[in-house]
């Protein structure tokens, strides 16, 4: 899935235009990271960083089945490994090619050990995003990390 071009197709219907005019900002956000590769030391606006939790919250709507379908096949492994393992790998994959892995962070989701209970983390906060509070929960989640 393309990241900045679907975050860019809702931005008209969220009017965060304003916020987020082209598929360059919404890249050089994303590559504000520090754990990614591609870094770019730039200050973000809170206007530009709620505005992102606002496009992430409704993706999850649109994602909520597949995480849904994530979270009970990792209830069930015994029975449903796949949907669970294809989730974990392809996660795994995305960290490795576009995060630095010779960073302490990354290599702590890199871990096993570590990485699950993350991942649930993850799935579950975007889990609860759909909701018509959707995006207070997401951004109380962020701001309290």
């Amino acid at each position: 899935m393309n990241g900045a071009q679907s975050f860019y197709s809702l931005t008209d219907r969220l009017n965060l235009k304003e916020q987020l005019p082209n598929k360059v900002t919404i890249w050089k956000l994303r590559n504000n990271n520090p754990m990614r590769k591609s870094f770019i030391k730039n200050n973000i606006k809170l206007d530009e960083f709620e505005a992102l939790i606002k496009l992430t919250a409704e993706m999850s709507r649109f994602l909520y089945p597949y995480i849904r379908q994530i979270l009970n096949s990792r209830d069930d492994l015994s029975k449903n490994p796949n949907s669970w393992n294809d989730f974990r790998n392809r996660y795994i994959d995305l960290i490795t090619e576009r995060f630095n892995i010779n960073t302490m962070k990354v290599k702590k989701l890199l871990d096993p050990s570590l990485n699950e209970k993350l991942f649930i983390k993850i799935l579950l906060t975007l889990a609860l995003c759909p909701s018509d509070n959707g995006y207070y929960k997401l951004r109380s989640a962020l701001f309290n990390i």
